[in-house]
């Protein structure tokens, strides 16, 4: 890891860095799968926020062109990675993200089943149980827990019972993931059924490249911002982090001790922000989940009003790459509108930039 060498960095030089690769300083013109890619996935909790996520920061993709690249082509796939939660990721990078983030994720899973007196064996079993279900083709969730119930001993009904996606540990194998929505009921398929064949990747490769991925979208970070947004135990992170450690270069952002991929400091020392930059981010947009402290986004006064309980995330105002205040969707007889609250004025050319934000966003969503 080669050392600062007094290589002192603002916050307006790391805002640019980070806005530039996020899409966020200016329009992209990406298809959906090279964009998410970019991005290291999207929080897909919420379907139309993983939508708007993707069309805030390109002008070029419509809500059609990422059903198509989720249920035509398949280019995306909707699957559980950083943090157990649903995401988008690139078809062509389900691999890496499978490989990488397996062993923490079902060490995880694996202490709240085996409270339940079920053992990794008996895992591999329903976990083949799954499969064979869905040899037939998609099935919705809850027809799909139907069947296994029937299946499985009175062990495993407990647990199922007690957690909500029991056919998490399948997903986690890469096994399964999300295929078309039917209504309003998810469908799960066999991922050897729905995507093109892939190759396996090594996990250590696969952890690292991770990281690698990481840092050129988040970074400047900290092993332990690393650890937060992949969801990996503080340990396992650390490890990753070491064995690309001759890679990185770090850097001092304001008395932190940060670090950066040696190969993108140039980049991070001459970014600069073009003016005001202000954008409209949707609930659970991953630019608001990477880091572990949350200092240089919002004043802590406001934090609440933002990260609320349960993991709950809000929509938000972003300027310059702060928080400034929330927005909500509103409908009316007269159509959409955006309400924003602002956590104190605006003025000048961002107050333009604002209103332009809100009329770029309320076209997006009344198409």
């Amino acid at each position: 890891m080669k050392p600062a060498s007094e290589c002192r960095v603002s916050w307006n030089q790391v805002a640019a860095f980070r806005l530039q690769r996020h899409q966020l300083a200016g329009g992209a013109k990406r298809t959906p799968a090279a964009l998410v890619r970019e991005l290291n996935g999207v929080q897909a909790q919420v379907q139309s926020a993983a939508e708007l996520a993707l069309r805030v920061r390109s002008e070029t993709i419509t809500q059609q062109h990422i059903h198509a690249a989720l249920w035509q082509d398949r280019s995306l796939v909707r699957t559980s990675a950083m943090r157990q939660t649903l995401h988008l990721l690139p078809s062509s990078d389900f691999p890496l993200y499978i490989s990488a983030l397996r062993q923490s994720r079902m060490a995880a899973l694996m202490r709240v089943i085996s409270r339940f007196g079920i053992n990794a064996r008996e895992v591999e079993a329903f976990n083949e149980s799954v499969v064979a279900t869905l040899q037939s083709g998609p099935r919705t969730r809850r027809d799909l827990m139907a069947e296994l119930r029937k299946q499985s001993g009175k062990k495993v009904r407990a647990w199922m019972d007690a957690v909500w996606s029991p056919v998490r540990t399948a997903m986690v194998e890469g096994l399964i993931c999300y295929g078309e929505d039917q209504g309003r009921e998810p469908n799960l398929v066999r991922t050897d059924q729905w995507l093109s064949r892939y190759q396996p990747m090594a996990e250590e490769q696969a952890k690292q490249m991770l990281l690698e991925r990481y840092l050129k979208a988040y970074g400047p970070a900290t092993a332990k911002d690393f650890a937060y947004w992949s969801g990996m135990p503080a340990k396992e992170a650390a490890s990753v982090w070491t064995s690309l450690a001759d890679r990185m270069t770090e850097v001092s952002l304001e008395g932190q001790r940060l670090f950066i991929l040696t190969e993108d400091l140039k980049t991070l020392r001459e970014s600069e922000l073009p003016g005001p930059v202000v954008r409209l981010l949707p609930y659970f947009d991953v630019y608001l989940l990477a880091h572990a402290a949350k200092d240089h986004l919002i004043e802590p006064r406001h934090y609440k009003r933002v990260f609320r309980k349960q993991w709950w995330i809000s929509p938000v105002v972003l300027l310059n790459g702060k928080i400034i205040g929330t927005w909500a969707r509103v409908e009316s007889k007269k159509g959409t509108t955006i309400k924003t609250e602002l956590f104190g004025r605006v003025t000048g050319p961002a107050q333009l930039r604002l209103e332009e934000e809100v009329e770029r966003v309320t076209r997006f969503l009344s198409s």
